[in-house]
């Protein structure tokens, strides 16, 4: 069996096995992590390397957006209120965080692994059933609450996009 399903003193956990038992293994493994994904399990261990590397990098590649869409929108207001006659510093940084939220919205605002960030403190790390695993490197989820910082990304790219947008016509239609 290549999930293993816990409840160690009350966690919640998922550990996608690297059991190689057949040519569709790979696919198995990320069928794997959909049903983990999709049934909102707070901890998620990837043994397989492929699997483990493509989650990450797809997480980290969301986080990167999400952050260059709050820190452009913050800069553009914060450069828009304080020097609202130099548009060509805040106009480019309100372009890139309403570019930043839309490509996440359509691609990762839905995706349930957007739900989940990955684990690097070795002390929490040292709570989970890591000692059982095969591989001396996987990648381990946990879920998080991204509300908040969703209607923060969303907030700042939406005033921003109308702080420019209202900047603009005040330029041209004068």
């Amino acid at each position: 069996m290549a999930v293993s399903d816990g409840s160690d003193a009350g966690n919640d956990y998922v550990v996608i096995r690297e059991i190689y038992e057949h040519d569709a293994a790979q696919e198995e493994f990320e069928n794997e992590l959909e049903q983990a994904l999709e049934s909102k399990v707070k901890t998620i261990v990837i043994e397989p390397t492929k699997l483990g590397d493509e989650t990450a990098r797809w997480i980290s590649v969301g986080n990167c957006l999400h952050k260059t869409a709050v820190l452009t929108g913050f800069g553009s207001l914060a450069i828009g209120l304080m020097y609202p006659q130099h548009g060509y510093l805040y106009m480019p940084l309100g372009f890139t965080s309403v570019i930043c939220s839309g490509v996440y919205a359509v691609s990762w605002q839905f995706d349930p692994c957007c739900k989940y960030q990955i684990e690097y403190d070795s002390r929490k790390l040292q709570r989970l059933p890591l000692h059982n695993l095969s591989s001396s490197s996987p990648v381990v989820l946990i879920r998080k609450d991204d509300t908040r910082r969703k209607v923060l990304q969303n907030s700042l790219s939406l005033a921003a996009g109308i702080y420019c947008g209202w900047q603009f016509y005040k330029w041209y239609s004068t």
